[in-house]
């Protein structure tokens, strides 16, 4: 029974080596095809490849359907956090909802109360965004209002919500809008409700910061910026934005106007500054004509101070 075994080890070890052999051989002739850049070796591998792998499909199906299955898991991970995520924008769109409907309320008492009229002469001309010439180094629009529409430098720009920027450049039919990203856009604010008065100042990022504040202790983040019409450079009580701080601690302005989606601008009317023709009079004091400057005249009188002569009595007596 022993001898009997090993005549069966010595059988088929000489057919496996032989297999091994032929299978390295034709691997190895299959390389030297594959390696092979002749004409004929390239029509005989397009050959084999049209006749082998359409009928390869049946093996290539499990792994599609592996690959697609995957995905699909992929896929539902993402519509989760997505779900996950409107839910929670949708809840604090509620409590915004609410808090909104409590100013208008609000503001509507005081208006009532204080019997405010809006500056009649604030109107405004819709215009249409023609180009965007936004870049690394300039942020502006142009509008197709110009000249022949009334427009003039500075007027202030609005979109939907918020200030867009102002008017820097006219022509006859069209204008250019200086974005308050841009650099050279300087904007006087006010804070509320603390009432700071601040600058922003553009920097060509989506959030320019906040500078020149009077007291940077008394603003949070979450407060509310309109302009302040310091200047004369914008209308007062045009919303900007909120305040919100990087994560260097440095105050900045998140513009309340949509700048992805500017299509359509309001431009306000406003009027213009009163001119002031000479300002060294403004300025320097009236001289007389001693050589000492005289007394300006503020309008407000200006009392005598008494003097004490150590006898009020007799001098209140006319003595």
């Amino acid at each position: 029974m022993a001898k009997h075994g090993n005549n069966g080890e010595d059988y088929y070890a000489p057919l496996r080596r032989l297999g091994l052999a032929v299978l390295i051989l034709l691997l190895s002739a299959i390389f030297l095809v594959w390696r092979v850049d002749s004409p004929r070796v390239e029509r005989f591998r397009m050959a084999v490849i049209d006749r082998v792998v359409p009928s390869m499909d049946w093996a290539m199906a499990p792994v599609t359907a592996t690959v697609e299955l995957f995905r699909d898991l992929q896929s539902y991970r993402r519509l989760t956090e997505q779900n996950t995520e409107l839910r929670r924008e949708l809840q604090q769109m509620k409590a915004w909802k609410e808090a909104a409907l409590q100013l208008e309320q609000e503001n509507a008492r005081l208006l009532d109360l204080n019997n405010m009229r809006l500056d009649p002469a604030l109107t405004k001309i819709s215009g249409e965004v023609l180009a965007d010439s936004g870049s690394p180094f300039r942020q502006s629009v142009l509008l197709n209002v110009g000249a022949r529409d009334g427009i003039v430098d500075g007027w202030a720009t609005m979109d939907g919500i918020g200030l867009v920027g102002r008017i820097a450049g006219v022509g006859e039919r069209t204008s250019r809008v200086i974005l308050l990203t841009d650099t050279n856009s300087r904007v006087p604010v006010s804070v509320q409700p603390s009432g700071q008065r601040a600058m922003i100042v553009g920097d060509n990022t989506p959030a320019p910061p906040l500078e020149f504040i009077e007291n940077s202790d008394l603003v949070r983040p979450g407060d509310r910026v309109v302009s302040s019409g310091d200047g004369g450079v914008f209308p007062a009580g045009l919303l900007v934005g909120q305040v919100a701080q990087d994560r260097n601690g440095r105050l900045r302005v998140r513009l309340a106007a949509d700048y992805e989606r500017l299509k359509f601008l309001k431009v306000l009317r406003s009027q213009p500054a009163e001119d002031i023709g000479t300002h060294g009079g403004l300025v320097a004091p009236l001289t007389s004509s001693e050589g000492f400057p005289d007394a300006v005249d503020l309008g407000v009188p200006v009392e005598a101070p008494e003097l004490s002569t150590g006898a009020p009595e007799a001098n209140a007596n006319g003595g």
